[in-house]
C-alpha cells in the first residue's frame, strides 16, 4: 500500500467514525437542541482538536495555528472560548 492509499484509508476510516458518532449524538438530542446543531457539534469537535494540537506542538501557538491552517489570533480566540488559555 502506498503512502497516498494509506492516507486515503485513514481518511475514510476517520470520516466513517465521525459519521457514526455524529449520528449517535443526533439520536440523543431533543428537538429543542437540534436547532443549534452546527454550534453544538463544532464545540464538541473543536475542543479536543485544540487540546491535541496544543499537546502535539508542546503548547507552541504559532506551530499549532500553522498545523491547523489558521492564524495565531484565531487560535487564541478559540483557545479562550474553550477555556484552554
Amino acid at each position: 500500500m502506498t503512502n497516498t492509499s494509506s492516507r486515503a484509508g485513514l481518511d475514510a476510516s476517520l470520516s466513517e467514525t465521525v459519521a457514526r458518532t455524529l449520528q449517535d449524538y443526533l439520536d440523543t438530542l431533543g428537538d429543542h437542541e437540534a436547532s443549534n446543531i452546527y454550534r453544538l457539534v463544532l464545540d464538541e469537535v473543536e475542543r479536543p482538536m485544540l487540546e491535541i494540537m496544543m499537546r502535539y506542538t508542546h503548547s507552541n501557538q504559532s506551530k499549532a495555528a500553522q498545523c491547523m491552517g489558521i492564524n495565531r489570533a484565531t487560535l487564541r480566540t478559540k483557545l479562550k472560548r474553550h477555556n484552554l488559555l
